[in-house]
C-alpha cells in the first residue's frame, strides 16, 4: 500500500518535488489514436495552459514540466514564504478561482459587514486554505480534474482519465534536482520526438529558450537564479545559460545513443556538483524508474528520513551509486 502524501513531503527536508500523472484510457491522452485515427495533440495545450494558470494562483512555481503522449511532468517549488504572507483577503480571492467558496467567503468577498464571530470563523477557514494552497495534491487535484472533465467530454464518455495517484519524487539537493529538471526537460528527445531541446514542443525548456533569445526569463516560470552566492536571490540554484549547455550536451549524447567514450569538455554544471557523468546520462534515462519517493545524495535520503519519521527509504543504496562524486583517476 503506498503512504499517503503527507507522509512523503516534508518541505523542511525540500521545496522541490517532482509529479508525474498518467492517463490509463486506452485513447492517449495526446497524439494518435491508431484504433480510430482521431489526434488528441490540442490537449497537450489544454494541461499546459492550465499549470501555468494554477501556479498564478496556488504558492507553487513550476521549475520544469513535459506534456506526453499519455502522461505528464511537472517539477513544482513550494513557496511556503509567500503563502505565509498572505493576508485573508488575498486567501479568499485565490481561493475563489479554484471554487465557489463559502457563503460567508462570498459576503467576505462582496465586502458584507461581518460581525465577530463570523470574521473568527472566515479566519479558520482561511487557513484551511492557505494550507491547500499550498499543498501538491491540491495542485495535481485542480490540474488532472479540469483536464478529465474537458476529456470526457471531448470522447462523450465518462470514468476514470488519470491513474489513482500521481506519482510524486521529493529532490533533497541540488544534485538530484539538476537530474531531474534535465529528465523532464529531455523527455521529447529522449521518446524520439524532438531533435533539439528548442524543438520540444508543450515543455519548459523551450518556453525559456524562446524567452533567453529575447534576452529575459519567463514569468510564469521559477527562474534560474545562478550558482548559490549570499545573498542568493530565490530561484533554481544554476544559471540558466550554463543548464541549457547542458541540455544540449546531454541531448546529443541521448540522440546519438553514446554510451562509451565522453567528451573530457564536462558542462561547469556537471563540474560544480561533481557527478560522473557516465551516471549522468543514465539518470537522463532512468531517473523515474530508478527512484522512489526521495532522491538525493545518501546523506540527504538519510536526513530526510529522520524528519519523516521513517526508518528507511527505498533506493537510498542508487542515491549512494548514481549522486557520488566521479572517481579520480
Amino acid at each position: 500500500m503506498g503512504l499517503p502524501r503527507k507522509a512523503l513531503i516534508s518541505l523542511e527536508a525540500t521545496p522541490y518535488y517532482h509529479c508525474v500523472s498518467r492517463c490509463v484510457r486506452r485513447a492517449f491522452l495526446c497524439g494518435w489514436d491508431e484504433r480510430t485515427g482521431q489526434c488528441f495533440e490540442h490537449r497537450r495545450q489544454w494541461i499546459e495552459d492550465k499549470l501555468l494558470e494554477l501556479s498564478r494562483i496556488f504558492a507553487l512555481d513550476i521549475c520544469a514540466y513535459a506534456v506526453m503522449g499519455n502522461h505528464y511532468h511537472v517539477v513544482l517549488h513550494v513557496d511556503s514564504a509567500q503563502a505565509a504572507g498572505w493576508a485573508p483577503r488575498e486567501i479568499v480571492e485565490r481561493w475563489h478561482q479554484l471554487c465557489k467558496g463559502s457563503p460567508l467567503s462570498n459576503r467576505f468577498a462582496r465586502n458584507e459587514s461581518l460581525d465577530a464571530v463570523e470574521l473568527a470563523r472566515l479566519t479558520e477557514l482561511a487557513e484551511v486554505w492557505r494550507a491547500r494552497l499550498t499543498d501538491i495534491s491540491w495542485f495535481m487535484r485542480h490540474l488532472n480534474e479540469s483536464i478529465a472533465r474537458e476529456a470526457n467530454r471531448e470522447d462523450q464518455c465518462t470514468g476514470r482519465f488519470w491513474e489513482g495517484r500521481f506519482k510524486s519524487q521529493a529532490l533533497l539537493d541540488e544534485k538530484a534536482l539538476a537530474a531531474c529538471l534535465a529528465y523532464v526537460d529531455l523527455n521529447p528527445i529522449r521518446a524520439k520526438i524532438a531533435e533539439t531541446p528548442e524543438e520540444s514542443a508543450h515543455t519548459s525548456i523551450k518556453r525559456r529558450i524562446e524567452s533567453a533569445k529575447e534576452g529575459r526569463q519567463p514569468a510564469m516560470l521559477f527562474p534560474f537564479a545562478g550558482n548559490p552566492r549570499d545573498p542568493m536571490p530565490e530561484g533554481i540554484p544554476f544559471p540558466l545559460q550554463d543548464y541549457v549547455e547542458l541540455l544540449d550536451w546531454s541531448g546529443r549524447l541521448l540522440r546519438d545513443g553514446k554510451r562509451g567514450a565522453i567528451d573530457g569538455q564536462l558542462p561547469p554544471i556537471l563540474e560544480r556538483l561533481q557527478i560522473d557523468p557516465q551516471h549522468w546520462l543514465y539518470l537522463n534515462r532512468n531517473f523515474e524508474s530508478r527512484f522512489k519517493s526521495l532522491v538525493g545524495a545518501a546523506h540527504s535520503v538519510r536526513r530526510a528520513c529522520e524528519q519523516l519519521g521513517k526508518r528507511w527509504a527505498q533506493g537510498v543504496h542508487d542515491c549512494e551509486r548514481y549522486f557520488s562524486p566521479p572517481a579520480v583517476s
